[in-house]
Parts: structure tokens; C-alpha cells; sequence
């Protein structure tokens, strides 16, 4: 039975790597260019709480995820749709795969070297994926009303 490692560690041993903010403005790889037009297109629907992580240095998943909060499942699957539309004219692709959207409480869309939650406030709490990916860099989207809503 010890052979189970119990829960009760300082948070702080375990998030002492980079945290450090980047503007979307340094983004060179084609993957963070996408990554940033999947949150412009989350931020035209009004998506809350956009947040897009680098985890390239910690995961072999992908180069980005992209997480956003809708308020009800029509946004959620509104969003989705808006994103699968934005990617598809600026970049001639669609998601490898898709789950979730029948559901419209948790959106997943797998574009290879970024991924995309979209979740409902209760699943995002719950859930909680940014204190899982906390090693991963996070860049930094300007709020809607600095910017209009989009990222830079």
C-alpha cells in the first residue's frame, strides 16, 4: 500500500518552474500563429476566460492548448463552430477530431499541435486543467475591453 504516493505535498515544490507571461506578439511557429487565431475566434464569441499555454517544453501532446469558458451550451457549441470556421478559411484545415459537441458541456478539438477546450463554467472548475498544465508557459491575451476583444 505505500507504494501509492498520498496527495499531501507543498504546491510550492511542485510549480517552481517558469510561469512567465509572453505576449502573442513574439509568436513565430506556425503553431502558436494558430493557436492565437483559434483564441481570436473564441474572443468573437465571446468566450470567457481565454487561456493558451505553451506546453511544448512539458508535454508531447502538443505545442499549445487553448482553453476558454462558455456559459451555456449553445455558446459552447457556438464557439466551437466559430473556431472550426476560422481555422478552416484562414488555414485550410479541420480539427482530426472532435468530442464533445453533441453534449455542449465540454468541447474538445484536436488540430495535431494544438488543442482546444471549450467548457462550461462547472466543468472548468471541477476539471481544472490550468493547475495540471502549471508548468506550461502562459501567453498572455489582452482582456476585451483593453483590446476589443482580440488578441493582438
Amino acid at each position: 500500500m505505500s507504494d501509492y504516493f498520498q496527495g499531501d505535498f507543498p504546491l510550492q515544490s511542485v510549480s517552481v518552474m517558469k510561469s512567465t507571461v509572453r505576449s502573442p506578439v513574439g509568436i513565430e511557429e506556425v503553431s502558436g500563429k494558430l493557436a492565437v487565431t483559434i483564441a481570436e475566434a473564441a474572443s468573437d464569441r465571446k468566450a470567457g476566460d481565454i487561456l493558451l499555454l505553451r506546453v511544448a517544453d512539458v508535454s508531447y501532446l502538443a505545442d499549445y492548448f487553448v482553453m476558454m469558458t462558455g456559459y451555456s451550451r449553445v455558446q459552447v457549441r457556438a464557439i466551437a463552430q466559430a473556431i472550426e470556421d476560422k481555422v478552416e478559411s484562414e488555414w485550410q484545415r479541420r480539427p482530426l477530431r472532435t468530442e464533445g459537441k453533441a453534449e455542449g458541456s465540454w468541447v474538445l478539438q484536436d488540430y495535431g499541435e494544438v488543442i482546444v477546450h471549450i467548457m462550461m463554467p462547472k466543468e472548468r472548475e471541477f476539471y481544472n486543467l490550468e493547475a495540471f498544465w502549471v508548468h506550461a508557459e502562459r501567453i498572455s491575451l489582452p482582456k476585451s475591453d483593453e483590446g476589443g476583444g482580440k488578441p493582438i
